[in-house]
């Protein structure tokens, strides 16, 4: 007997491509909340869309995610993110940061 396939989940439009600059929203909400503090407000640039998964800030309140959040893989200069940062100016941090927090600069 075959088993049968998991049903796709209901995703919201994928609105960036790999290469282009985004910058995560700086806001602070009350709650569980996925985005490093660190990044809010920072420029970077999409390296890859990792898929497509139930938003875990719902999830954490009860609620089922849906419909799923484009995850993204953003690239940011470690310049940008950190003033003082002393390596080499070509170093990077890469953090999975979920569409909705993410808006064209």
């Amino acid at each position: 007997m075959a088993k049968a396939s998991p049903r796709p989940l209901k995703a919201h439009q994928e609105q960036f491509r790999p290469g282009e600059r985004v910058r995560v929203m700086e806001a602070y909400p009350l709650g569980h909340v996925r985005t490093p503090f660190y990044v809010r407000g920072k420029t970077g640039t999409v390296e890859r869309l990792c898929g497509a998964f139930p938003n875990p800030e719902e999830l954490a309140q009860m609620r089922d995610g849906l419909p799923a959040q484009p995850l993204y893989r953003v690239r940011f200069r470690q310049t940008d993110v950190w003033p003082d940062y002393r390596g080499g100016p070509d170093d990077v941090l890469e953090v999975e940061i979920y569409q909705h927090w993410l808006e064209k600069p």
